[in-house]
């Protein structure tokens, strides 16, 4: 993981987002983390909307507290 203070980032934004591509960039003022650069090159703008949105994880986690179905119960009620 890179690390970068605010004012090396502002000279070297370019750089920053390329390394974003490879590993995180961790932004830091006065030696405290303040932001995390990740790259996102070649994601597309459904799956980036869904990663970064909160309300579809906390349907994720919700879903995932639930009692879940087997196959074969699935399979009767489809009549498989």
């Amino acid at each position: 993981m890179k690390t970068i203070n605010v004012r090396q980032l502002q000279k070297h934004v370019r750089g920053c987002v390329r390394a974003a591509q490879r590993d995180r960039v961790v932004v830091t003022r006065h030696g405290i983390p303040t932001a995390l650069i990740i790259g996102v090159e070649g994601t597309d703008w459904d799956t980036l909307a869904l990663q970064t949105n909160p309300s579809f994880w906390r349907m994720i986690q919700r879903r995932r507290s639930e009692k879940t179905v087997s196959l074969e119960t699935m399979k009767k009620w489809a009549g498989i």
